[in-house]
């Protein structure tokens, strides 16, 4: 492993652990451990525990900072209350994904109050080089990218929060889905929140990176089964969440995507919104799609995929679901091919493979706290 990579505060851990590690977006971190298939049941029937201190975090202090984030993401954040947590997009002036974000308001002990914006590891660089300019002209907003200074860790599961919750000061089932409060975390300063990137309940804790391990290993004596970017890989793709590089792309808009939600354009000026406005309705534009193919052979990144002998798209996303036990996947298709029921067949190495599209997600679980 190169040591040009950055490494998160459990690196030591994971590698004294048996964590295969490989470089992801410039990070070393856990493909797995012994199964991902072990790890992506563990999530979905008890506690999965990963680490996802990779993640950007950058901070926004401030009068002017939920002003500024206002004017920079695709989601009205301005009228965000504290404790609450928005899913957005950052996009280009073409209306193409930059990034997909969550952006946090919060109180501190004093009662000050201050935005946190949680960014994929890939884009960090870019993102910060997105705003920067654009605080030239924000006095009252101050930046601080404190991603290697916290640690991020995922305890996700039907079982998560009964194992969190001990060392958690805050009570974590009073949380709403998508909230989040600064808390004491093993009796140290953090953030708690009601989220995560798995379909499952859950929570994620942000601490200061020199109580990380403590609290991971408190988390794995108390049954939680540490999990890698494969397990979270195949159970965002049940959960039909879009992953950027995939499913979002600099050349994809939001509406193709499926995330009209998460763009508000009514009296509303960002980055990219006015050719959003007219990207909105256009019917000529490729939509993303599920797919379940016969079989067991997974469809891939990139495989294309074809309508009545025609090339109309490409996947994004595929895998075999350890939790439906059948081959599933994303992609973009052209609009008439879209519609649920559609039969398809995906080019893998030369094979056609008979596929359907389907309704998103494939997997929901059975009952979801919050709003």
């Amino acid at each position: 492993m190169s040591s040009a990579l950055n490494r998160t505060p459990l690196y030591d851990w994971h590698v004294g652990h048996g964590g295969r590690m490989v470089d992801f977006a410039g990070w070393s971190m856990p493909v797995q451990y012994a199964s991902i298939i072990a790890e992506h049941q563990a999530t979905r029937t008890n506690v999965g525990l990963f680490d996802v201190s990779h993640m950007g975090r950058l901070r926004f202090d401030g009068p002017g900072a939920g002003e500024f984030l206002d004017r920079l993401v695709t989601r009205g954040v301005g009228d965000l209350k504290p404790g609450r947590i928005r899913y957005s997009l950052v996009t280009n002036e073409s209306g193409g994904i930059l990034d997909d974000v969550l952006v946090y308001h919060l109180r501190d002990a004093a009662g000050g109050s201050y935005y946190l914006m949680v960014v994929n590891a890939s884009n960090r660089g870019k993102i910060l080089e997105w705003v920067r300019p654009r605080l030239e002209t924000a006095r009252d907003v101050q930046l601080s990218d404190v991603t290697l200074d916290w640690a991020m860790i995922a305890v996700q599961g039907p079982k998560a929060l009964a194992a969190a919750q001990p060392l958690v000061e805050a009570e974590l089932d009073r949380l709403k889905y998508y909230q989040a409060t600064e808390t004491r975390i093993a009796g140290h300063g953090g953030i708690a929140s009601r989220t995560g990137y798995t379909g499952e309940d859950g929570c994620e804790l942000i601490v200061g990176s020199a109580a990380a391990a403590g609290i991971w290993q408190a988390l794995v004596a108390a049954g939680a089964i540490a999990a890698g970017l494969g397990a979270r890989d195949t159970l965002r793709l049940e959960a039909a969440m879009p992953l950027y590089g995939h499913e979002l792309t600099e050349e994809i808009n939001p509406f193709q995507a499926g995330l009209a939600f998460a763009v508000d354009l009514e009296g509303r000026a960002f980055p990219g919104r006015d050719a959003l406005a007219q990207a909105k309705d256009d019917p000529r534009l490729t939509r993303r799609i599920g797919l379940e193919l016969e079989g067991k052979r997974p469809a891939r990144e990139g495989n294309a995929l074809l309508h009545d002998g025609q090339p109309i798209g490409r996947v994004t996303s595929g895998t075999v679901s350890p939790t439906l036990g059948r081959a599933i996947a994303m992609g973009y298709v052209e609009p008439q091919a879209a519609a649920p029921g559609t039969r398809l067949a995906v080019d893998v190495r030369g094979q056609m493979l008979d596929a359907r599209v389907v309704e998103l997600p494939f997997y929901r679980r059975l009952f979801r706290s919050g709003p």
